[in-house]
């Protein structure tokens, strides 16, 4: 089995050799004019002889890369990226000027021997002319798509890391603001010596494991989730004690699905800090979870004061659902449907995702 991986690991850094070899640019560009010469070769139909005939291909190459060049590294970056697109074309057409009667005059003396074929080269110069302005020209365009093709991707490169700086931005708002609650109710009841503190402990224990070992990652198991949401439940029933009925249901089947780590633990902190902890009298919590294949669809509702503290009035809805809204835009884009109302006395939220973006 080691012996495997090795030869296996010794292949792929071969592989990965070779690739960045032919991927250099002045290899990859050598390689075309070569390939360009030797179809140069392959269509000379003369009688020359090789050698002769070769030369004369050489030349042709060589001049069409001085024209190629000349137009990538000079006219293009100077010229047309400065939108001075009448100087760049000025310039183009008088390089080609300057260079084709060079060309030609190699060649005819070269071929000082076949004075028709000297004659034919003359003939012909206007082709010439049009074939390498031709070539400059298709240089250009693929110049410029090759520039846009790396402009999108560095784009989509920037977006990535931007949205994957902002997550992990969002993401560590959302577990110290939980922890900070949490440690609060710990604070209160080991104040009262209550006999629910090393439960509560336990608990926490965890809910900081899922969060510092699991969701590092973009997706964690649906399974996972639920669980973190049951015992942050049943840390709540520990605190909240008789005067509240939380009531948690799941339909359909939890099998290998996968979300966005802590995203419903949001809704959840907003039902119990905004909504039951104002409360005189009992009061519920009832979270509802369809689970299908493709889809998960998150129902909480809450009972709530009708005149809340006009502080918490102002906060309620605050961080928290700022940024579960800003993730679901990053991460579900266009495939969730978020519901929230505020009612007098109830406080409802419905998240339905796509689980399949």
């Amino acid at each position: 089995m080691t012996t495997f991986n090795m030869d296996t690991v010794v292949q792929k850094n071969i592989i990965s050799k070779i690739f960045a070899f032919f991927t250099k640019r002045v290899v990859y560009h050598g390689i075309f004019w070569f390939l360009f010469l030797v179809t140069l070769m392959l269509r000379d139909d003369n009688q020359l002889g090789f050698g002769l005939s070769l030369i004369l291909e050489i030349v042709t190459v060589f001049f069409y890369a001085v024209i190629v060049y000349f137009n990538l590294l000079y006219l293009v970056p100077n010229y047309l990226n400065d939108k001075n697109f009448l100087y760049y074309c000025l310039f183009l057409v008088l390089s080609v000027l300057v260079l084709i009667p060079i060309r030609v005059f190699i060649q005819y003396f070269l071929l000082s021997d076949f004075p028709i074929i000297q004659n034919g080269i003359v003939s012909t110069i206007n082709v010439v002319f049009l074939v390498t302005f031709i070539v400059a020209g298709f240089s250009t365009i693929l110049k410029i798509i090759s520039d846009w093709v790396k402009y999108q991707r560095d784009r989509r490169e920037l977006q990535t890391q931007n949205m994957q700086s902002e997550l992990k931005f969002l993401k560590s708002q959302i577990n110290p603001h939980f922890l900070f609650n949490t440690l609060n109710n710990l604070y209160a009841l080991t104040l009262k010596k209550s006999d629910k503190a090393p439960e509560i402990v336990i608990k926490l224990s965890e809910m900081m494991r899922y969060m510092l070992y699991e969701c590092n990652e973009k997706r964690v198991l649906l399974s996972k989730e639920v669980s973190y949401i049951r015992n942050y439940l049943d840390l709540e029933r520990l605190r909240q004690g008789k005067n509240v009925n939380i009531d948690f249901k799941i339909k359909g089947h939890v099998t290998d699905q996968k979300i966005a780590p802590l995203m419903f633990i949001p809704f959840l902190e907003n039902s119990f800090k905004h909504g039951l902890n104002n409360q005189i009298s009992q009061g519920y919590v009832t979270i509802n979870m369809e689970i299908n294949e493709k889809t998960v669809d998150f129902f909480i509702e809450n009972s709530k004061a009708e005149k809340l503290p006009a502080i918490e009035h102002r906060r309620s809805g605050g961080i928290g659902l700022v940024n579960v809204r800003r993730r679901l835009n990053l991460l579900y884009p266009n495939h969730y449907n978020l519901d929230i109302k505020d009612n007098p006395n109830t406080y409802t939220v419905n998240l339905k995702l796509d689980l399949n973006v």
